[in-house]
C-alpha cells in the first residue's frame, strides 16, 4: 500500500474551512481513490456523481433539484465536463444554513476551469494532487519512480514493459479523448508531435520561435499548445523570477514534462539502460528532483520559480515564501562544488540558504550558507517551509 495520508489530511482540513474543495490533477493520478478514502473518513453521509457515467449525468439533468436536498459530503468527479454546474454550486453554498460540503475532482488547472474562479470566488479551495513521490514509495524505490513516473498504474505495473505500454496508452487516450473533452479542437496527431518535440526541450527555457519554425506556424500557436497541455497538468511551466537588479535576467519560463514516466515514453525509453544512455538523462533527473523538492518542502505552485541571467548565471529552483528565499541547484554528480553561477545566485537573490542536491551518498556543508544535500537523504535533510 502507498501511504497518501498526507494528502488525505490536507484535503480534509480544507473541507473543514471551505464549502467547496477542488482536487485537481492529471488524469489517472489518483484523485478518485483519494476521494473514496475521504468519503470513508467523513462523519456524515456521502453522495457520488461521476460525470463520465451516463446515469449520473442523467441524475444531474436538473442540477439544482438533484443537489439541493443533499447533506453531508457531495463528490462530483470529472467536473470539467459540466462547467455549468459551478453557478449552481455558488447558489447552494450561499444558503444561510448550507448542509453540504462539495468535493469536486477535475483534470484541469484553475486557469482552464475559469468558471470556478468566476462563479465560486471566495468559496472554493484548490488542492493539486501530484503523482506518487519518494516520501510515499520510499527512498529505495526512487530510481523506479524516476524511471516509471508517479502515475499509480505505471509505477505499480508488474514489469517495465507493462508500465511503458500503460504510459503509451495514456498518451494516446489523453490526446484523443480527454483534451477534446476540455474543448480542444487541435488534432491529436499535431499535439502528439508537439509533445514529443517538447520532450527534447525538457528542462530548457521556452523557445517558442524555434518550435514555431519547426511546425511552420506562428509563435502564438505553439504557445497555445503549451498552455493547453500545461492547463491539463501534463506539463510543468516554471516561471522566471526577476526583479530590479543590475544583471539582465531571463524572463521566459522553463518547461518540463510534468511526469518523468511520460517524458521517457515520449522519448521511447523503456529500460534503465535506455535512460542512462540518452542525452536527456541529466535533464530528466533535474525535473524529477525539482518535483521531489517541491513536494518535500510543501511549496505551493505559485511559490516555485527558476532564475537565470543572460550572462549565464542560473538557479534551477527558487522557492519564495513571504520574505524568505531558498535556492536549489540540481547536479547529477557525486562531487558537488560551489560554482560561479551558484555564488551569483546566492549574492544577487539574497538567499537564506542554497542547497545543491546531488547524486552522492552524503550531506555536508560547502560553506556557511551552501549545503550539499544527497538526494537519497532528501527526506531527512530538507525541512519543509
Amino acid at each position: 500500500m502507498i501511504d497518501r495520508s498526507r494528502h488525505l489530511d490536507s484535503v480534509q482540513a480544507l473541507l473543514g474551512r471551505s464549502p467547496v474543495v477542488a482536487i485537481l490533477g492529471a488524469r489517472q493520478v489518483g484523485k478518485t481513490t483519494l476521494a473514496r478514502e475521504l468519503a470513508d473518513r467523513f462523519a456524515g453521509t456521502a453522495a457520488w456523481f461521476d460525470l463520465e457515467d451516463q446515469d449520473d449525468l442523467a441524475r444531474l439533468a436538473e442540477p439544482k433539484l438533484a443537489l439541493a436536498p443533499r447533506e453531508g459530503l457531495v463528490i462530483i468527479d470529472e467536473v470539467q465536463r459540466r462547467p455549468e454546474l459551478f453557478p449552481v454550486l455558488r447558489v447552494l453554498v450561499d444558503r444561510p444554513e448550507n448542509p453540504a460540503r462539495f468535493l469536486v475532482l477535475g483534470s484541469a488547472s484553475p486557469d482552464l476551469l475559469r468558471q470556478t474562479s468566476e462563479s465560486l470566488a471566495g468559496r472554493v479551495a484548490y488542492y493539486q494532487l501530484p503523482g506518487f513521490a519518494t516520501h510515499e514509495v520510499g527512498v529505495g524505490a526512487s530510481a523506479m519512480l524516476w524511471r516509471r513516473g508517479g502515475f499509480p498504474r505505471s509505477f505499480l505495473a508488474d514489469s517495465e514493459h507493462e508500465s511503458y505500454e500503460w504510459r503509451l496508452d495514456f498518451i494516446r487516450t489523453f490526446l484523443e479523448r480527454d483534451l477534446p473533452a476540455l474543448g480542444s479542437r487541435i488534432p491529436a496527431l499535431t499535439l502528439h508531435r508537439f509533445w514529443r518535440m517538447l520532450a527534447h526541450y525538457h528542462g530548457q527555457v521556452w523557445s517558442g520561435a524555434e518550435l514555431a519554425r519547426a511546425f511552420g506556424v506562428a509563435a502564438t500557436t505553439v504557445r497555445h499548445y503549451l498552455d493547453l497541455l500545461a492547463g491539463a497538468l501534463v506539463l510543468r511551466v516554471l516561471p522566471p523570477w526577476h526583479e530590479n537588479v543590475a544583471k539582465r535576467q531571463v524572463k521566459l519560463p522553463k518547461v518540463y514534462v510534468a511526469d518523468t514516466g511520460l517524458l521517457h515514453a515520449l522519448l521511447g525509453l523503456v529500460t534503465s539502460d535506455d535512460l542512462e544512455g540518452h542525452p536527456k538523462v541529466g535533464a530528466s533527473w533535474e525535473g524529477f528532483v525539482v518535483q521531489e523538492i517541491v513536494a518535500r518542502m510543501g511549496a505551493r505552485q505559485e511559490e516555485a520559480f527558476f532564475w537565470a541571467t543572460h550572462g549565464g548565471a542560473e538557479l534551477d529552483l527558487l522557492l519564495v515564501r513571504g520574505m524568505r528565499r531558498f535556492g536549489f541547484e540540481v547536479k547529477r554528480t557525486t562531487s558537488p562544488t560551489i560554482t560561479r553561477s551558484a555564488r551569483s545566485a546566492l549574492e544577487t537573490l539574497h538567499l537564506a540558504r542554497l542547497n545543491i542536491v546531488h547524486a552522492g551518498e552524503h550531506t555536508f556543508q560547502l560553506s556557511d550558507t551552501v549545503r550539499a544535500v544527497a538526494f537519497s537523504r532528501l527526506l531527512d535533510d530538507l525541512e519543509p517551509l
